[in-house]
């Protein structure tokens, strides 16, 4: 493989060659892209109106099994992950920039250009649940606003920015209860609100449904372009938490760790004894808090059992990352894990297939297949269509150096031709 001169011009960056690449992000990438679609193939099977981050009161069996499950050690911790492994990417190319002595400013604007015109595409043409768009966004302040932070300050300013909005929240809501229990004119009052707002939310979802089911592909687009427009003001408080974990992955490849993890065995050992249980301890809380909410009457157990979550996907994330980067370290680990790799070499790709597929299978201008697709059986179709992906990954990269959308992606960035094919070794 050759290790620069791919692109010429005095923006590129010499590329990593393969046998220098830092395997445990793709390793890691290819395990996220299995947790993203464990939550992403609900926002698919039911439209997302209906979709308020909990487990549907009506499941029962196997479908509440694969829902708590799901909600209590997947729902958050994979969109953690993948932002963790957006932050390291920018570090990493800053970190390739500065020693190559090139230009990082204007490379990473188109890139991140790039992304957000994917994720508008993504989110207008093919499905609502976007998230690429919310990452063009925040790598715009990323870039700004704390390229030059002091190593020792990045992740303390991280966990600041994550946090932040989780007390917010924690105050808001205390506010709230005081206010409504001191007050039983107030109280009856909300009651009656939180009970209009029901029965809206049931008319809006009644509405989502009938259209994902038999709306056309135009009808659908223009609904998609709409709720893309309506989450925006939200991208505030979403964004304070996506640039938060950012810095934190960034700080992991600033500061060597997962550059060379072995040689910070005892850190990733001691991660993963503070965050995996602490994580899954409060992950078991909220779902005892519950699991199962009525949109629009949030009682404070569950506004409880929601923060307790926010804060344990981020620990459980951490512990999920230390678990993979210590295996990884063992021979074994080291080749079972690499069937994780090609797919993660190829995330952006993947993540837009999985899009692709699973809205033809289940919106009306598809097949229709939504109404056949339990909480459990969704878990198997996940598992299917990711083996295949894990093969079709390593079979297109034995012969391409890039993905498809990778390809395209660096060529937007770099505005020079990536080689497509792999050098013969």
């Amino acid at each position: 493989m050759q290790a620069s001169g791919e692109i010429a011009g005095a923006d590129a960056l010499p590329s990593v060659p393969l046998d220098e690449r830092i395997q445990a992000l793709d390793v890691l990438r290819g395990f996220a892209l299995l947790g993203i679609f464990l939550m992403n193939v609900d926002y698919m099977v039911r439209p997302l109106a209906a979709l308020d981050g909990s487990v549907p009161a009506n499941l029962r069996g196997l479908d509440y099994a694969a829902g708590w499950l799901i909600y209590t050690f997947v729902q958050g911790k994979f969109w953690t992950l993948f932002s963790l492994l957006f932050g390291m990417g920018f570090a990493v190319m800053m970190t390739r920039a500065e020693r190559a002595g090139r230009d990082f400013v204007r490379p990473y604007l188109r890139r991140s250009l790039a992304l957000l015109g994917f994720g508008l595409i993504h989110a207008c043409l093919i499905w609502g649940g976007d998230v690429l768009m919310n990452y063009a966004l925040v790598a715009f302040v990323l870039l700004l606003g704390f390229r030059r932070m002091r190593l020792n300050w990045l992740w303390r300013f991280a966990l600041l920015l994550f946090l932040v909005p989780v007390l917010m929240s924690a105050v808001g809501l205390a506010t709230t209860y005081h206010a409504l229990h001191s007050s039983p004119a107030a109280y009856t009052e909300k009651m009656h609100e939180r009970e209009q707002t029901h029965q809206k939310w049931l008319t809006e979802v009644g509405a989502a449904e009938q259209l994902q089911r038999h709306g056309s592909y135009a009808a659908m687009s223009r609904q998609r372009a709409q709720d893309m427009i309506k989450s925006l003001p939200w991208m505030a408080i979403g964004g304070m938490q996506i640039l938060g974990v950012f810095l934190f992955g960034a700080w992991l490849i600033r500061s060597g760790r997962m550059v060379k993890p072995q040689a910070h065995l005892p850190f990733f050992r001691g991660m993963l004894i503070l965050t995996l249980p602490l994580g899954s301890l409060l992950a078991l809380c909220s779902a005892w808090c519950g699991v199962t909410t009525i949109p629009g009457a949030s009682t404070l157990r569950v506004g409880i059992g929601t923060s307790l979550m926010d804060i344990a996907s981020m620990l459980m994330c951490l512990g999920y990352l230390s678990v993979i980067v210590l295996w990884l370290q063992h021979p074994r680990g080291a080749r079972v894990l690499a069937w994780l790799a090609p797919a993660g070499r190829m995330a952006l790709t993947n993540y837009l297939l999985q899009s692709l597929l699973g809205t033809w299978l289940f919106y009306g201008y598809g097949l229709g297949l939504a109404g056949y697709f339990s909480r459990a059986w969704q878990v198997v179709y996940v598992l299917v269509f990711y083996i295949l992906q894990l093969l079709l990954s390593r079979w297109w990269l034995s012969s391409h150096r890039y993905g498809p959308m990778e390809w395209l992606w660096r060529y937007l960035t770099y505005l020079r031709q990536p080689i497509w094919s792999s050098s013969p070794r």
